[in-house]
């Protein structure tokens, strides 16, 4: 069986909200919450991050963590994950990313076995929060891709040519009808999303791993006492 392994792309200098890799919700940063998460699919878990000095504390964190480290190229993230893989001699990745510390823990299996069934060269699932899901994808789909790209948004978002270019066998599935919400946002991008999940957490024990149906249950709890607040105070 080929090997498989996630790789987690993290960095310090995200454009929006930076260093948001190591900011803290319930006792771990938001990197640790997604390596523990992921750590539930019981395969090797690879960050890679970038080889500039600011990131020497992605790896320290990573290692503290007890997951694999790859350092390569800041700009070129698809290069990074090819790099990466050939490192680690990883045949099928599943694809995740360092600000989404309530990512379906469940993902990785799901999409996974959808890949191998299929024999796609791209899987990723429709339906989930933003924020929640993952993608398989094949190395040497990526090493084709690598060679085909002429524009540089596709080296930075590393499936994006996969996902519209025929000559790739990319499947979109819909995710399990329990966790379709498309609409919420789980994924830490502002601010504001980082207040929000971290609101959501806030009903769970530091140290649980709750289920992503149950992430929902309390975001939408969250949403709804929101809204009732804000009512409250239009009326004051």
């Amino acid at each position: 069986m080929e090997r498989t392994a996630i790789i987690l792309q993290a960095r310090m200098g995200s454009r929006r909200l930076p260093g948001k890799a190591l900011m803290a919700l319930g006792g771990r940063s938001i990197l640790e919450h997604c390596l523990v998460r992921l750590a539930t699919s019981e395969l090797p878990v690879i960050v890679a991050t970038t080889a500039l000095p600011e990131d020497d504390v992605i790896e320290a964190e990573t290692r503290r963590a007890g997951a694999l480290v790859f350092r390569g190229d800041s700009d070129n993230v698809l290069g990074r994950y090819i790099a990466a893989a050939r490192a680690f001699e990883v045949e099928t990745i599943i694809r995740a990313t360092g600000d989404n510390p309530l990512v379906d823990s469940d993902g990785p299996r799901r999409v996974l076995e959808l890949a191998r069934n299929v024999r796609a060269d791209h899987v990723v699932e429709c339906g989930l929060p933003v924020g929640a899901a993952v993608e398989a994808v094949a190395l040497t789909a990526l090493e084709r891709a690598d060679a085909l790209i002429t524009d540089p948004y596709d080296r930075e978002h590393v499936t994006s040519l996969l996902r519209r270019d025929v000559r790739f066998q990319s499947l979109r599935a819909m995710a399990p009808r329990h966790l379709r919400r498309p609409g919420l946002r789980l994924t830490v991008d502002t601010q504001e999303d980082f207040d929000f999940v971290a609101r959501v957490l806030e009903g769970f024990p530091a140290d649980s791993m709750p289920a992503l149906a149950s992430i929902i249950q309390a975001a939408d709890a969250v949403l709804v006492r929101t809204v009732v607040s804000q009512r409250l105070q239009r009326g004051a």
